[in-house]
């Protein structure tokens, strides 16, 4: 199952770019050797409509919609959307389903937002019995769940081909792995920001993490973290990676160390909404053979 290579990018502005900027980031992260372009679906393009502008845009590249929502679309037609883009491009399509926010489900898209292991249960039984198939289809498509806590990770042990895991430690990729079992695919989403001075990354570092709190502070304080929300310098480092080409390289090292098949980089800069092509090319000479 897994196309994806060792090493991929996570582009969390997407949405924020016009059309053309879509299609010249998906060819930036081809031409630099990474294997799979992931992204994310909240309130911007909707995901298989742009995953096919993606795929379109690149000739090799694995496409993740790592995070599609399971509300965004009813499983019906995620099934047909998913079929579809693996017959027009065999291989190279790669869904991973979310179970959403409840400001998202309920305030944005208009649903009752389910305890999210009912849901997405409710939810890939669906899929799975849907009808649609295209001409010569024998077998559904690999999927991801993306997961955070434990209950996420066993369902996607036994209904899926793996899980995606955003934004956690080098020691919740060793719980990840314990969970999923050997077999499974581990992607893991590294959050970080590159400076050859990690006093000009301290800052932006530092709110990245605390923007991540919200649906990992109970993790963490499991993993030992005990006053998450301090935001000490232990627990920056360990959900950010920051500084120089070589630090982020090194935690790519220690999360495949850990039983991740797959690291994904998601670049933060001080300049949202710009393709950080500079910083994927850097980021490029370092990546693992």
């Amino acid at each position: 199952m897994n196309g994806l290579g060792r090493i991929g990018i996570w582009a969390g502005d997407l949405d924020t770019y016009p059309a053309a900027g879509l299609r010249e980031a998906a060819a930036a992260v081809e031409d630099l050797g990474y294997g799979a372009l992931w992204f994310a679906e909240t309130t911007g393009r909707e995901a298989m409509a742009q995953a096919a502008i993606l795929l379109a845009a690149t000739r090799r590249i694995t496409v993740a919609a790592g995070m599609a929502d399971i509300y965004a679309r009813d499983a019906v037609t995620t099934a047909a959307a998913h079929r579809t883009l693996d017959e027009a491009f065999p291989g190279r399509f790669l869904l991973g389903l979310w179970e959403s926010h409840p400001n998202l489900a309920q305030n944005v898209r208009g649903h009752r937002f389910e305890a999210p292991p009912t849901a997405m249960r409710a939810y890939l039984d669906t899929l799975d019995a849907a009808p649609f198939g295209p001409p010569g289809t024998t077998a559904a498509p690999h999927r991801l769940l993306a997961a955070l806590d434990t209950t996420m990770l066993a369902l996607a042990a036994e209904r899926a081909g793996g899980a995606g895991v955003l934004g956690m430690p080098v020691e919740y990729t060793r719980t990840a792995r314990s969970v999923l079992g050997p077999d499974a695919l581990l992607a893991v989403t590294q959050l970080c920001v590159l400076s050859p001075d990690r006093s000009r990354t301290a800052e932006l570092a530092a709110a990245t993490a605390a923007a991540a709190l919200p649906n990992r502070r109970a993790l963490l304080h499991d993993l030992g973290y005990q006053d998450v929300d301090a935001l000490d310098a232990r627990l920056v480092d360990a959900v950010v990676a920051h500084g120089a080409a070589e630090d982020v390289a090194r935690r790519i090292h220690e999360h495949l160390d850990a039983g991740a098949d797959h690291v994904s980089l998601h670049v933060l800069t001080t300049t949202p909404g710009t393709v950080p092509v500079r910083e994927w090319e850097q980021l490029a000479t370092h990546l693992p053979t």
